[in-house]
């Protein structure tokens, strides 16, 4: 008999973030469809995120983004993302592996999914609601102040201490 136990959270977290991988794999390959949007929290703490110095200094923990009208050079790879958004008018290109997500959020379908992470984060299903309201888009969608309760969190696989 071994000492070693089926680590669940690990295979979970894997497996939804695969998820994740190929939706932005289909956006690279064929866009957005219908109403989709999404917002995607990640680490900004993450030794191998690459973003403007002033964007980390902004967001000294964590960051939303929005992937919805204005995303340019989508490239999906097995261990992150690289994207290019516009920031105060300014195109900046970022580079986000896919284990420094905290977050990942479609509400056209009202769905969403929150990632463990190393360092602790209380990132909630009402911080999604607050990025909705408080992040300016040029087309506003009508259903923002749905009920987001489509929220996969991983806490719940965590083996309590």
């Amino acid at each position: 008999m071994t000492d070693s136990i089926i680590k669940y959270d690990e295979m979970v977290q894997a497996a939804l973030l695969g998820v994740v991988r190929d939706i932005l794999t289909d956006t690279a390959e064929n866009g957005l469809p219908g109403e989709h949007h999404f917002y995607i929290t990640f680490q900004t703490t993450h030794p191998d995120v690459k973003i403007p110095d002033y964007l980390k200094k902004r967001y000294e923990e964590d960051m939303t983004i929005v992937l919805q009208n204005q995303f340019w050079d989508l490239h999906v790879d097995e261990d992150h993302f690289e994207i290019s958004l516009s920031f105060n008018r300014n195109k900046e290109h970022l580079y986000i592996p896919f284990d420094s997500l905290l977050g990942f959020f479609d509400p056209s379908v009202d769905f969403g999914l929150h990632f463990n992470s190393d360092v602790e984060s209380n990132l909630e299903v009402g911080d999604f609601e607050e990025v909705l309201e408080e992040t300016v888009i040029e087309e506003k969608t009508n259903d923002t102040n749905a009920p987001k309760d489509n929220i996969v969190a991983l806490d719940a696989f965590r083996k309590k201490k």
